[in-house]
């Protein structure tokens, strides 16, 4: 039996302090694994079917895109049905590991910033640790997203100016509510400009947010990409009552 509450792990890092902790749900006896970041709550396996909703749904949309283009190849080196897949952000891995259920995904490039992060899921200190550095397809690397997405060689530091078929991005709490302040250019026209270009033709852009669907960064995810909807999450929400709601957006590029 587990204690009530452990503090697994606390490291000061350049975002401030995080910490990945576990405490007995005293209704269901299950472990809850949680981490902050300084004061801020950043996720809690309690929560996850957004970021479930994430993967699910932008490679829905993949699939749709390419169902609308069939025929068209995405080139030389690229099975019919098989994706490379990139997610921005880490977390406790269950974007990750939802990805890794399509058996169409061939690749997938996890985009952390945090060293630490990836190193709980090499020691196997967060539950989906195991099972995502034992599949081959999965890859964790370290790397500021933002500026990646930015960069015209790319997110695979192995293979500058790599093309992928989808982009899953949950690491800030919304478009309007970011993390750093280094991330709010990636959410304006030029930045999602400078995403785009990472996708093949057809490729998926989706994004996780924890605020209501907002009109304006529709409309301006419209302007980049042809195709763009914002998707509500509805789950339980046992610590609150009831239910609550994420926003899973997602963009399709032009095939």
């Amino acid at each position: 039996m587990t204690p009530r509450f452990e503090e697994i792990d606390w490291r000061p890092t350049p975002m401030g302090e995080i910490s990945l902790r576990r405490r007995r749900d005293p209704g269901t006896g299950e472990d809850i694994h949680e981490v902050k970041l300084g004061d801020d709550f950043l996720m809690s396996s309690l929560f996850t079917a957004g970021e479930i909703a994430l993967a699910r749904l932008g490679l829905a949309k993949l699939s749709a895109s390419e169902g609308e283009g069939e025929g068209e190849g995405k080139g030389e080196d690229d099975g019919k049905g098989e994706w490379d897949v990139v997610v921005g952000g880490l977390g406790l891995g269950y974007t990750a590991a939802a990805a890794l259920d399509d058996p169409r995904v061939r690749s997938l490039t996890v985009v952390e910033a945090l060293g630490e992060v990836i190193g709980w899921h090499e020691k196997h200190l967060v539950p989906l640790g195991a099972r995502l550095t034992a599949d081959p397809r999965c890859r964790l690397v370290q790397g500021d997203f933002f500026a990646l997405a930015a960069d015209p060689a790319g997110f695979d530091p192995a293979a500058p100016g790599r093309r992928f078929d989808a982009v899953l991005l949950d690491i800030d709490h919304a478009p309007d509510h970011v993390l750093h302040p280094r991330h709010a250019a990636l959410y304006q026209p030029d930045g999602l400009r400078r995403l785009a270009q990472h996708l093949r033709p057809g490729g998926v852009f989706a994004l996780w947010s924890n605020d209501p669907p907002e009109e304006h960064f529709t409309t301006t995810l419209r302007s980049v990409f042809p195709d763009a909807e914002a998707h509500i999450v509805t789950f339980d929400n046992p610590l609150r009552g009831g239910t609550s709601t994420n926003t899973v957006y997602v963009a399709a590029d032009a095939g």
